[in-house]
């Protein structure tokens, strides 16, 4: 994940000009009125290609976030609920847009979407990286308060209602994670995969029926194996030894973390077929950990499943 601090500054980092359909946002100096208001439908809104433009004219009075999302994607089931939660919270003073990638190909990139969740934020209709990947609420909390902050400095001071109402009150706090829930969190906010695999594989000695500690593990499992692997060199070692199980599964393991679900799974379905069956149980054990990441009702999976069995049997 990126290092998720705010820069002093609006940082273009990636060019939404195509998706404008008005004119650019004013000058500085020109922005809403400090402490505008505006009416939305609601603080969370799903955004398509077509309506985007509208909320960069929204940015311009009151900062908004966006999350980039897949039906899919295991980390943006656990990111996205935190993004809502905040947003609430805030009372308006932030409005979070939800972009899923799948379905808007243009806003993915627009945005370079290489990899996800990846949350953007949006000041003045300008784009400001925020960061990559599940973090934990704490953290999020903290760069949120970064975006308030130069949305300040930029003159982005307004605020959101829903249709017109009054910000609705706060709700209660959420009881704290589990002890070895909340361990995993801040390993993974370290970058210390490993004790994060291993406070996850505790919690469920002691809980084997701790769903959220069974797709903690999975994913940051993913993580640990991609960390630090240079994509073109893994490539070329899988092209040159078709066979070779631990480059194939690095490839695999690659393609999922970025998105290309179908190419990992087709990956190994192929290396499974050529392999002899008393050497395909580590594939299928793959196969299975990397189906449970993306989740049984996805097509995608669906249609894995169904290759996995006719080659089984």
């Amino acid at each position: 994940m990126t290092d998720p601090t705010l820069g002093a500054s609006l940082r273009g980092a990636v060019d939404l000009s195509s998706l404008r359909n008005r004119p650019a946002p004013a000058a500085p100096g020109e922005e809403a009125p400090a402490g505008a208001g505006v009416a939305v439908p609601s603080l969370v809104l799903d955004v398509t290609d077509e309506t985007f433009p509208q909320v960069l004219e929204l940015s311009r009075t009151v900062p908004v976030v966006v999350d980039l999302w897949a039906e899919w994607c295991g980390p943006c089931k656990q990111l996205s609920p935190i993004l809502e939660k905040v947003v609430v919270e805030l009372g308006g003073r932030v409005v979070l847009a939800k972009v899923d990638v799948d379905a808007n190909p243009q806003l993915s990139q627009a945005f370079r979407a290489q990899s996800i969740p990846m949350v953007v934020a949006l000041v003045a209709g300008q784009p400001v990286p925020m960061f990559t990947g599940a973090v934990p609420e704490q953290q999020v909390r903290e760069v949120f308060a970064q975006l308030l902050q130069l949305a300040a400095q930029n003159g982005v001071t307004g605020s959101a209602s829903v249709d017109g109402e009054a910000p609705e009150e706060a709700p209660a706090e959420e009881p704290p994670l589990p002890p070895l829930h909340a361990e995993a969190f801040a390993a993974i906010e370290e970058g210390d995969y490993a004790r994060a695999v291993a406070a996850y594989e505790q919690a469920l000695v002691e809980n084997p029926r701790d769903a959220e500690a069974r797709a903690g593990l999975g994913q940051v499992r993913l993580l640990d194996r991609v960390q630090g692997v240079d994509l073109q060199a893994a490539r070329a070692a899988a092209a040159s030894a078709p066979q070779d199980v631990a480059a194939q599964f690095t490839v695999a393991d690659l393609d999922l973390a970025g998105g290309h679900v179908e190419d990992a799974y087709g990956r190994l379905l192929d290396l499974f077929a050529q392999l002899p069956a008393d050497e395909r149980t580590p594939v299928r054990e793959r196969l299975l950990e990397l189906f449970a990441l993306v989740g049984d009702a996805d097509p995608r999976v669906i249609a894995a499943r169904g290759r996995l069995a006719s080659l089984l049997f």
